[in-house]
């Protein structure tokens, strides 16, 4: 018998709670979490500006010493250029650039030369399409004010928390949901694991739980194993030796759409635990937000139970 996934003449109601729950949540937290981002990202164009004279010093000695500051400089053009439109018109190595962005390092193998003529190109066109609405001080006499350079970092964080600012949400939403369940669990007397106190799930002992452990799986055709993160992973007090934890993925969403898009990750993933370690394994989901009926009716086909965060207590329907 399950818990919620036998029962969908309350989908309705539980949906509409956990949409109402979420929209609360994004209403007064999301722009604070929001904002503390862009006044770290700030801080951080700061630094950029001061490594580059404020835009004006683009040498590949100063882009080969700061490399972190890729991001800024493209933010700071008009318009500003996505990565793959700063490839394209520079006429760089795409992996460079993708080093740059994405590990804020030269690549390793690259001749220093090549590495050069990459970044004076970089250079140039940031320095050709720099924004002179919000870079004011380019092409005159005066320096820049401290409250004029502060102004153009804060549009410039603008813009890259606007690109991501997705990311900034969920970060702020899962941190919020693991600190919800690890209150929940000691209430009633488990014990978090500290990191390296057990060597994956297979260590842990009953009364205890942890957060982002993996779990090593088999693909298909056993022709290697590979790990797969599990948010949480909880060992009920009254469990017998050589049992399996109960696990949790946690999970919330802004909209139905995406939902809907990465149902079939949850099936791939229990879909693995089951053929590695057999029939009897718990993999459930912790939910917050938009999820449809569409959405649950695909998991529970799937034999993937869960747990509303508006109903939390129900974790205690899983023997925990």
């Amino acid at each position: 018998m399950g818990v919620n996934l036998d029962k969908p003449n309350r989908w309705k109601a539980d949906i509409s709670q956990s949409v109402d729950m979420y929209n609360s949540w994004f209403m007064e937290f999301a722009p604070s979490a929001f904002r503390g981002t862009r006044i770290k990202t700030t801080k951080d164009v700061e630094a950029a500006f001061a490594s580059t004279a404020n835009i004006a010093d683009l040498r590949p000695a100063i882009l080969r010493e700061h490399p972190e500051i890729l991001p800024a400089l493209r933010m700071s053009t008009c318009p500003p250029l996505a990565v793959d439109r700063l490839i394209g018109l520079s006429g760089t190595p795409s992996n460079m650039v993708r080093r740059l962005e994405d590990e804020k390092k030269i690549p390793a193998r690259m001749a220093e030369s090549d590495v050069d003529a990459a970044l004076t190109k970089i250079g140039a066109i940031i320095s050709k399409m720099a924004d002179p609405d919000i870079l004011v001080w380019l092409g005159r006499k005066a320096p820049a004010t401290e409250s004029e350079i502060h102004r153009a970092a804060t549009i410039i964080a603008d813009r890259l928390c606007g690109a991501v600012a997705n990311p900034i949400i969920r970060n702020a939403q899962e941190k919020r949901r693991l600190a919800i369940v690890k209150d929940w669990l000691e209430a009633r007397g488990y014990k978090q694991i500290s990191s390296g106190e057990a060597k994956g799930f297979d260590g842990m002992r009953p009364g205890t739980f942890g957060f982002r452990m993996n779990a090593r799986v088999g693909l298909k055709g056993g022709t290697r194993n590979v790990n797969i993160p599990v948010d949480v992973a909880i060992m009920p007090k009254t469990a017998r030796a050589n049992r399996l934890p109960v696990f949790f993925e946690a999970k919330s969403a802004g909209d139905y759409t995406n939902t809907n898009k990465r149902r079939k990750e949850e099936a791939q993933r229990i879909t693995q635990l089951r053929s590695t370690y057999g029939s009897k394994v718990q993999f459930n989901l912790f939910l917050c937000g938009y999820f449809n009926s569409g959405y649950l009716g695909y998991e529970a086909a799937e034999g993937i139970d869960w747990v509303w965060e508006h109903r939390i207590d129900d974790l205690a329907l899983f023997g925990i």
